[in-house]
């Protein structure tokens, strides 16, 4: 899963729309062309960037629970 700008892609919903003259995207899956990607800030880029993080994780069934910074229950002996 990721964001990016460094090629076009496709528009969604037919072959013969007008192709974006932006190239923000992002992609669902490694092998995904991607989807174009209204961005607006970064702010909000970050935003969509960590909802998707949550929902990849989610569906892989791994916890997103934040875990407080300093707690060191949680962390390999050095």
């Amino acid at each position: 899963m990721g964001f990016d700008n460094a090629h076009t892609v496709p528009p969604r919903g037919s072959r013969f729309r007008k192709p974006l003259a932006a190239h923000d995207h992002w992609h669902r899956t490694g092998d995904d062309e991607g989807r174009p990607y209204p961005f607006t800030t970064a702010d909000q880029l970050l935003v969509d960037f960590q909802t998707e993080v949550e929902r990849v994780l989610a569906a892989l069934g791994i916890d997103v629970t934040v875990v407080a910074e300093g707690d060191t229950a949680h962390r390999r002996p050095s």
